[in-house]
C-alpha cells in the first residue's frame, strides 16, 4: 500500500504540473467516482476472499467458488459505469460539481476511468484471493509493480506523448491489468487453492461475501463520500480554488488511508484463518499488534503533516499560487488531526469483518464512513466556516472511535466473538 501511495503522490504531482489548479480540481471531482468503483470491487473481492479463508480454516476444504462468483458479479456491476463512460462522461463530471470549463477539460479523463471499471474491480479480487491463499509476497510484488508501471507511464503518456490528462487516466486504467497478470502467476499455478469454475452467478454467495466485505466497501467509499460532501461545501464557500486546495489535502489523505488499509488488509487473512481454526490466542495477539502498529503510524503521519506542511502542499502548487497555499496549509493541519483516531478505527472495523462479525463491521463502517462525515461536515461548516469543514473529519473519527470501542467492550463482556484480551490464553 505504500507503493500504491507513491502512485497517488506522483500522479497528483504530474497532473498539477500539467494542468495546474484546474487539473487538481478535475482530479478531485473524479476521485469519488474512483472511490465508488473501488468500493464495489473491494466489497465483493475482499468479502469473497474472507469467506474463502473462514470456510477453508473451519473445514480444511476448498471454497474457491467464491473467486469465480466474485469476478462474474464484478463484470455485471461494471456495465453501468462503462456505459456512462462511453455515452455521457461529461454529464457525470457535471453531476460531481464541475462547471462548463472543468467539464470540457476533464471529459476525456473521466471517460477512460469509467471504461476501465472492470479492471479496477478485478484488481481487488485478485489481490484479496492471492493474500488469502498464503501468497502475500506475490500480492506485494503485484501492487508495487502496477504502481511503478503507473508512475512510469503517467509520465510517458502525459509529457513525451503529449496526451495530458487523458494520458494519466490511460496509465491508471492499464495498471490494474498489470497487477492481475502478476497475481495470476500464483492464482493459476499448481500450488494455488483457487480455481475458476463454470458456475452461474450466485446471489447467495454474493450476499454472504458482501456482508463481510461491507467494511472494505465503506473503507473505500468513505473517501468518496467525504470528498463529494467537501467538494460541494467548498464550491459554495471558496469556489474552484477551495476545491483545488482540498484536492491537495485529499490526495495526501488517500496516502495515509491507503497505508492503514494496507495494515488492516494484511491482518485480515491471518485473523480469519486463526479465528476459523479456533486459535483465540493468535487472534488476540494479532489484534494487539495491529493496534500498536496503527498508533505508531498515526504519530508519524500527524508529525509529518505538521512538520512539513508547506513542503507537502507546495509540491502540488506548481503555479506558486499564494491563496491556494494559504488554504491548503491550514487545511492539511486541521484535517490530519483526524488520523489520531482513524488508523485504529480502520484496523478495528476490518477486525470485526475478519472474525465474521458482519453486523458490527457494517454499523461501524457506515457510521464513520458515510453518516457522521455528512452530518459533521454540514453542521460544522455552518458554525465555523472553512475551519469547520477541515475539522469535521477529526470530529467524525473521534465519535466513531467511541462507538467502536463500546462495541468491542460489549463483545469482550459477552464473549461471543473474541476472547477477553485481559485474560490469559487458556489454550
Amino acid at each position: 500500500m505504500i507503493g500504491v501511495s507513491a502512485y497517488f503522490f506522483v500522479d497528483t504531482f504530474f497532473i498539477a504540473l500539467c494542468s495546474g489548479a484546474d487539473g487538481i480540481t478535475i482530479l478531485n471531482l473524479v476521485l469519488p467516482v474512483y472511490g465508488l468503483i473501488y468500493a464495489i470491487g473491494a466489497m465483493i473481492g475482499i468479502g469473497s476472499a474472507t469467506c474463502f479463508s473462514l470456510k477453508k480454516g473451519a473445514s480444511g476444504g476448498c471454497a474457491d467458488e467464491y473467486f469465480t462468483n466474485a469476478l462474474v458479479w464484478q463484470i455485471i456491476l461494471s456495465v453501468p459505469f462503462v456505459l456512462l463512460g462511453i455515452f455521457i462522461p461529461g454529464r457525470v463530471l457535471a453531476f460531481m460539481g464541475g462547471d462548463p470549463g472543468i467539464v470540457a477539460e476533464g471529459e476525456k479523463y473521466i471517460r477512460i476511468v469509467l471504461i476501465a471499471t472492470p479492471a479496477f474491480m478485478f484488481n481487488s479480487t485478485f489481490n484479496a484471493f492471492t493474500r488469502n491463499d498464503n501468497a502475500p509476497t506475490v500480492a506485494m510484488v503485484a501492487a508495487l509493480g502496477s504502481s511503478a508501471f503507473n508512475i512510469l507511464f503517467d509520465y510517458i503518456f502525459m509529457f513525451p506523448l503529449g496526451m495530458g490528462l487523458p494520458g494519466a487516466a490511460l496509465a491508471t486504467g492499464i495498471s490494474p491489468l498489470v497487477a492481475c497478470a502478476i497475481y495470476s502467476t500464483h492464482i493459476f499455478s499448481s500450488g494455488s487453492n483457487v480455481r475458476l469454475h463454470k458456475i452461474m452467478p450466485s446471489p447467495g454467495l454474493l450476499f454472504a461475501s458482501c456482508r463481510l466485505g461491507v467494511s472494505a466497501f465503506v473503507g473505500e467509499i468513505s473517501s468518496a463520500v467525504t470528498i463529494t460532501v467537501f467538494n460541494f461545501l467548498l464550491l459554495a464557500a471558496a469556489g474552484n480554488l477551495g476545491v483545488a486546495a482540498y484536492g491537495i489535502v485529499a490526495n495526501l489523505a488517500l496516502i495515509a488511508t491507503a497505508i492503514f488499509n494496507g495494515l488492516a488488509n494484511g491482518m485480515q487473512p491471518l485473523v480469519s484463518t486463526s479465528f476459523g481454526n479456533g486459535r483465540k490466542g493468535e487472534v488476540r495477539s494479532l489484534l494487539r499488534l495491529g493496534i500498536i502498529t496503527a498508533v505508531l503510524l498515526e504519530v508519524i503521519m500527524i508529525s509529518v503533516a505538521f512538520g512539513f506542511t508547506g513542503g507537502l502542499t507546495g509540491i502540488f502548487n506548481a503555479d506558486g499560487n499564494r491563496e491556494l497555499a494559504g488554504y491548503a496549509d491550514r487545511a492539511l493541519k486541521l484535517y490530519f488531526t483526524g488520523y489520531a483516531f482513524a488508523g485504529i478505527n480502520i484496523v478495528m472495523t476490518t477486525f470485526f469483518s475478519a472474525i465474521g462479525a458482519a453486523r458490527s463491521a457494517s454499523v461501524t463502517s457506515l457510521l464513520r464512513g458515510v453518516l457522521l462525515i455528512v452530518v459533521c461536515g454540514v453542521v460544522m461548516s455552518k458554525i465555523w466556516g472553512l475551519d469547520g469543514i477541515w475539522l469535521s473529519f477529526a470530529a467524525t473519527e473521534a465519535i466513531a472511535s467511541i462507538v467502536i470501542m463500546t462495541i468491542f467492550a460489549v463483545m469482550q463482556i459477552q464473549d461471543k466473538k473474541i476472547p477477553n484480551s485481559l485474560n490469559q490464553d487458556k489454550r
